[in-house]
């Protein structure tokens, strides 16, 4: 197998263990800090907040997350779960309104075991898809291509989001 030299890669794996290893929460940083654009926070809610995904699957990868802090999905109240709804429903549209998504992978995992990174913050997963989005690089190469910068797509997707948030 030949192998792609990611070391992007190494920060989300040593973040994931020092996480792990003093339960500092990312998603609790980041809405403590008002640097929304450092953050790529796109969308601020009482109960929920649309974040960038660092590490993303696809370009426009979003996480959808409660703002309090907990890793137990049963715990979450019947608001929050309205919240979070609402907030992937806004975030549909506005991909699919500036990055003309055709589909899309909404989803959470739960526990390490399901691939969950962030164990103790519950988030969402909202992955845009594109018809031929899984062009040749992950079939000869196993490499996936993500074709725009993080900042780009967070500008592209912020004023999306304050129009959609004012409607």
């Amino acid at each position: 197998m030949d192998r792609l030299w990611a070391p992007w890669r190494m920060k989300y794996i040593l973040s994931t263990v020092q996480q792990d290893m003093n339960d500092e929460c990312i998603f609790c940083r980041m809405l403590a800090e008002t640097d929304d654009e450092k953050n790529l926070i796109l969308c601020r809610d009482q109960l929920a907040f649309v974040v960038m995904n660092l590490y993303p699957y696809n370009s426009g990868h979003l996480l959808i997350v409660p703002t309090r802090h907990t890793g137990d999905f049963a715990s979450l109240t019947n608001e929050e779960h309205v919240a979070l709804a609402k907030l992937m429903r806004i975030s549909q549209n506005v991909i699919t309104q500036v990055m003309s998504a055709h589909g899309f992978n909404l989803g959470m995992n739960l526990g390490r075991v399901s691939g969950a990174g962030i164990l103790n913050h519950l988030h969402y997963h909202v992955v845009p898809r594109w018809n031929g989005d899984c062009n040749f690089m992950p079939v000869v190469a196993d490499t996936k291509v993500i074709s725009e910068d993080l900042h780009a797509g967070w500008r592209k997707l912020r004023d999306g989001f304050l129009e959609a948030m004012q409607s």
